[in-house]
This record gives C-alpha cells, structure tokens and sequence, in this order.
C-alpha cells in the first residue's frame, strides 16, 4: 500500500476506518415515508419481532439495542460505542442513492423504475436488435420466481430473461453453462449503455447469472455483475485517493461507484464472505478507508419478505463481528450502518423509506453513548475525511461528528 500524505500539519487521528453497510438494514420510518407509501415500516424492530431466541450480542453491546426498542434485544448499561440514527436526505430509497449520499452526493431525482409495465418496447427493441437474443419476461419479477418461470424456456431456446423490480435495475439472468458468463457480461454492457438515455436511465444493470436445469432446482451463483451509473460528482472516496489514501471496497461497493475514488476492490461471494473478507483486511497494514457491504440481507431475505431468514443472517453477522472487533488497534474506528430500509414484513417487495442505524466503536475511545440524530447520510464521509485532516469537495451535504467521538 502507498504510503498516505500528512495533511493540514497533522497526523490523523485514526488510522484506519471500517465502514460496514449492512444493506437494507433499517430501524423505523423516516418523516416523509407517507410519500413513497411506507408508513409503519421498521426493519430490525418487525424481524425482532418475527423470531424466537434472537441473539446480536455484539450489535447489542454497541448500543445497537438502545437506540432501537427490540423485543428480544434489552439495552445494555453501558454500550462500548456511540449510537445514533441518520436520515437520509436524497430522494429515493435505493442502494446508489444510500450509498453515494453517505460519501457527500445528494440524489435529488430518483432513478426511473419500471414496476408496473416492464420496459417500453423501443428499449426492448434495440436490446435485442444489438444482442442478437430475443427477450422474454420483460415485468417486475422476483428473481428467483422468474428463474422458475422462465428458466427451462431460456435453455430450451436461447433466449434471455430480462426483467426488474421495485428498484431502478434492469437485471439480465443468463445460465451459467448454456449461455455463458461472458455472454451475459456482453449483454448487459449493451443494456447499460441502451439506458443511460435520460427517459430509461435505470440506477443499475445486473447480470444475474444461475445454475440448474431445471424448475425448482435453479440457483443464482456469486457471478452476479451490477454496471451502475457512474456518480455525478466527487465522492469522500476521490478525496481519499487523491491524497494517497487506501480505499478498499469489499462487496458490491466497487460497482455501486463505478470504481471511482477505489484503490482496491474484493468481490464477495456471500456476507459472511465479505466479513471473512474485512477481517482478513484487518490483519493487513493499510492507511485509509475499508468501505463494506453486505448484500445478503437484502437480497435474499427483505426482497424476499422472509424475517426469519433475515434474523439469522443478522445472527450470522454479529458472530462474524465479534471476530473483527477483539483485531481492531486502538487507532482503528469502525462505523456499522445502513443504506435504506427493506422491512421483510411489509406489503410488496420494495425497499423502505426508513431511518438507518449509526454505531461507532474504536477500542481507543474514552466514552460512549448517544449521538444526536442526523438529518444526512454524509456525516459518514464528513466524517472519514476530518480524520485524515481533508474537507468533502464541494456542493456535496454532510458534517463532521469526529469530535464528538474523541
């Protein structure tokens, strides 16, 4: 790893910083959740409540447990971190938008969806004009329902699964031994540049590539590819990289910003892998910012409406954490967070409008406690770049709460 640029006369006050999003992992509607439909939604307090013997020793002992009222989970006297609860101000309630407003940018138009009526056919038209494949599906689709459906045609046929969702995604499923993982990366190469056109301008392309022959033995593989709109202007992790800073990103976080502002990606086949992932990167000697996320929560248990299934991935978690935690040095800081909300007991299949958990831990801390809600996802990048004695590039939103750490 380079070695990092002393800045502002300083030395920064943390060496290096963990930052894990556990992808969807909301904790109660935000003010304005009427607006997209989602009053009532709350993520961790509904899994909470949906299972028996439900244990986050780690996460409670942060204070996890008493900045959100669980049903299983009491709070502890006296957490080892700082807590508190963020407001996301973009528009919209997606994973980009989450992502990209925690290191500066705010989304004020969300990305176009196309739940209700799949994609117009003058994009479908020239999708298969420049791929050579006819599209079949073309709605809003579970991923793993569509597989069942139309899985047995692709083979069959050659054809190509095309389908969406409640977010801003066109996802391209190809079989892995029928159709090829290359083939399916061409195709959705072409579909991303099809709809950077502002009237289709989806947030993601995903290829979605799966195993199986056939109905009800399909399986999505860790081949998964997202091509992303790149973000519309300077993020925390340019800053970083800029002044020599390692950017590390584990998971999907290469993807969600199109490689900019990384130094070094690692791709995930699972959470428990990108955990796996994130403690292997703490026992290696770098300057900056491990940016994590995790996936699973997400998609396979709140899109999937299944609370059960989600508990036990946070359970797996928070095994998982209680490695990473006893490794960390005393200039390390690690933030646990969330970038929207997808409450697996809600109606429909969409994410949630819902506030996100903010806990902060260094084994070099002198207190903890409660931090005051934010109004921005970007104190997380404020945040970062305080540290290391940098500011956020301009026109970008959040503030710095390093102080009220230290």
């Amino acid at each position: 790893m380079g070695k990092a640029k002393r800045i502002s006369g300083r030395q920064p006050v943390f060496k290096r910083i963990f930052c894990i999003v556990i992808d969807s992992l909301g904790i109660g509607e935000e003010p304005d959740a009427a607006r997209y439909g989602d009053t009532g939604s709350d993520t961790l307090g509904h899994i909470s409540a949906s299972v028996q013997d439900f244990a986050i020793p780690n996460l409670q002992g942060l204070g996890l447990a008493n900045l959100k009222k669980l049903v299983q989970v009491p709070p502890v006297r006296q957490p080892s971190g700082y807590y508190g609860a963020l407001c996301e101000k973009s528009t919209g309630k997606d994973t980009m938008t989450g992502h990209w407003e925690m290191m500066g940018l705010r989304t004020a138009k969300p990305f176009v969806t196309f739940t209700e009526h799949g994609f117009p056919q003058e994009l479908i038209a020239e999708l298969e004009k420049q791929t050579g494949r006819t599209v079949i599906g073309n709605k809003s689709a579970s991923g793993t329902a569509i597989l069942d459906e139309l899985g047995e045609e692709e083979l069959a046929t050659g054809h190509m699964i095309v389908y969406t969702s409640a977010d801003s995604v066109l996802q391209i499923c190809g079989n892995e031994e029928t159709f090829d993982l290359k083939e399916l990366y061409r195709c959705c190469e072409i579909a991303r540049k099809i709809t950077m056109k502002d009237d289709w301008k989806v947030g993601r392309v995903i290829a979605r590539p799966y195993t199986g022959s056939r109905r009800g033995e399909f399986k999505r593989t860790a081949n998964r590819r997202d091509y992303a709109v790149k973000p519309f202007g300077r993020t925390a992790l340019n800053v970083l990289k800029d002044n020599g800073y390692d950017v590390i990103s584990v998971g999907k976080i290469n993807d969600i910003f199109v490689g900019e502002g990384i130094t070094e990606s690692l791709h995930s086949e699972s959470s428990v892998h990108g955990m796996e992932q994130t403690i292997g990167k703490a026992g290696t000697d770098f300057r900056g910012l491990c940016f994590v996320n995790l996936v699973d929560f997400d998609a396979l248990w709140g899109h999937r409406r299944d609370p059960i299934g989600y508990a036990r991935e946070i359970e797996k978690f928070d095994i998982q954490l209680g490695r990473l935690l006893p490794v960390l040095h005393s200039d390390d800081l690690i933030f646990i967070t969330a970038d929207h909300g997808n409450d697996p007991t809600f109606r429909g299949t969409d994410h949630t409008r819902e506030k996100v958990p903010f806990l902060a831990y260094s084994p070099g801390f002198a207190g903890s406690g409660q931090l005051p809600e934010a109004d921005t996802f970007g104190i997380i990048g404020a945040t970062i770049l305080d540290n290391f004695g940098l500011d956020m590039p301009e026109q970008t939103v959040g503030y710095s709460i390093l102080s009220s750490l230290l």
